[in-house]
């Protein structure tokens, strides 16, 4: 991950503030470094050759940005829809090989990793299968389409020690490195609750999505793209808009939620589940024969901590946590952050002494203004920090973490582990929304439980 160009001591100097009093504002301005790319062109022998399988939306912008690192090519795609096939020679080169089989690409010798953005339902499989077949792998979140999918990534990670980095970008974002440092100096006090939000307003934001024209049985293999899912007859609705069922996706939390828990683990330092989980929503909006809910609000606990999350495809919301504080809060978004102080003690007399007798009440209050008004000018001036990020792509860097760990075998900063915890919150929303019941994970036996 890139470091910040601002020390810490930029932070030190935050002290708690007086209600009421006027804040003074130090903005700040992020600037990210630039990647270690080599002054000259890699050698052919050195490059990392991958191996793409899926590319479908998400899928596509991987590969465009990963063909642009230093040291990286494309040797094959894989792709069910014979359009996308097309789409990837058009972003690599005409001769690029493509398939239909991604087992043709976990066998191929010359391709050293892969990179993986299929629908949740495949996940698994596609995962188990590459690290069993010594393959190095980027997947895209969530790591997951259920709990026991997860364990069996993580096992599968763990008996092959091949390399898995989830691709749920925030954990590479300058803006929240820049928070998680400000947390773990204190600068927020006692943690006291965190709420997060996150919604859309428009049909793609909901995944209507508008199928390829030419999708056919003919030009996709709908049974092998089903999977191990009930057989439908081919809709290409299903195909585009797998995220509203699921049988093929997790919804708003997999889409979005995970998102928000993935950065919030990664500012706080934590890299466990949620110890409960409770539920609202429902499909308020898009009533179009989805089965997942358009509006999810889910109540976690997090150690003794509660953390409120908002997702919603009826209202557009900017990403946003709110980290609550006992010195202050902390407001992140994509864009930058905001501290503002909070001094947590009186600013006045107590308002309790209102009932006191009068002579009582003159005595405190002349007794509390001798021991805590200050000195004429030196007046507490408490500073509201605000930082603004770049203009700024954290895929970038996150595909780059992965290729670089690929290379020197160092960890990834987001490895099967944290994304199996980061999906965990994920699945036991949906559970505690179908169950209309409080969900806690049980450790023991791997499994969401009422």
């Amino acid at each position: 991950m890139k470091k910040s160009t601002y020390s810490r001591r930029k932070f030190l100097g935050i002290s708690a503030a007086a209600a009421g009093a006027s804040l003074a504002t130090k903005a700040i301005l992020l600037t990210p470094e630039p990647l270690r790319a080599s002054p000259t062109p890699v050698p052919a022998s050195d490059r990392l050759r991958f191996g793409m399988i899926g590319i479908g939306m998400q899928g596509s912008g991987l590969l465009t940005e990963s063909i642009t690192l230093p040291g990286v090519e494309c040797a094959a795609a894989c792709d069910l829809y014979d359009g996308r096939h097309t789409l990837a020679k058009e972003i690599v080169r005409p001769d690029l090989a493509v398939t239909r089989r991604y087992q043709e690409l976990l066998a191929d010798k010359n391709i050293d990793c892969i990179v993986a953005a299929v629908p949740d339902h495949w996940h698994k499989q596609v995962v188990v299968d590459a690290v069993s077949a010594g393959k190095d792998i980027y997947c895209e979140k969530p790591m997951s389409h259920s709990a026991a999918d997860g364990v069996a990534m993580v096992e599968a990670a763990k008996k092959t020690g091949r390399i898995v980095q989830i691709g749920s970008q925030r954990v590479s974002s300058l803006v929240c490195k820049k928070a998680k440092e400000m947390v773990a100096q204190g600068t927020l006090g006692d943690l006291m609750m965190v709420e997060g939000w996150l919604g859309r307003n428009d049909p793609t934001g909901a995944w209507e999505y508008p199928p390829p024209t030419d999708l056919s049985p003919q030009t996709v293999d709908w049974d092998t793209w089903q999977g191990n899912v009930p057989k439908r007859p081919f809709d290409p609705y299903i195909f585009a808009r797998w995220r509203c069922w699921k049988e093929y996706g997790t919804g708003l939390a997999g889409d979005l939620l995970v998102h928000l828990v993935s950065g919030m683990m990664f500012i706080l330092g934590i890299n466990e589940p949620p110890k409960k989980a409770m539920s609202a929503g429902g499909i308020l909006r898009f009533k179009d024969g989805r089965n997942m809910p358009d509006v999810h609000a889910t109540l976690f606990y997090y150690s003794e901590i509660p953390v409120y999350m908002r997702l919603s495809l009826g209202t557009d919301m900017p990403e946003t946590y709110r980290f609550q504080g006992s010195h202050g809060i902390l407001e992140v978004n994509e864009f930058g952050l905001s501290f503002t102080p909070q001094s947590g003690k009186d600013t006045s007399p107590s308002y309790y002494a209102n009932g006191y007798p009068h002579a009582m009440r003159v005595a405190y209050e002349k007794k509390w203004k001798e021991e805590n008004t200050p000195p004429l000018g030196k007046e507490p001036m408490p500073e509201s920090v605000s930082i603004k990020g770049p203009d700024y792509d954290d895929m970038h860097p996150h595909l780059w973490a992965f290729f670089e760990a690929v290379r020197t075998r160092k960890p990834v900063v987001e490895d099967a582990v944290f994304g199996h915890h980061a999906a965990l919150a994920c699945h036991m929303a949906n559970e505690a929304y179908f169950r209309q019941q409080v969900v806690y994970w049980d450790a023991a036996s791997g499994t969401i439980k009422s």
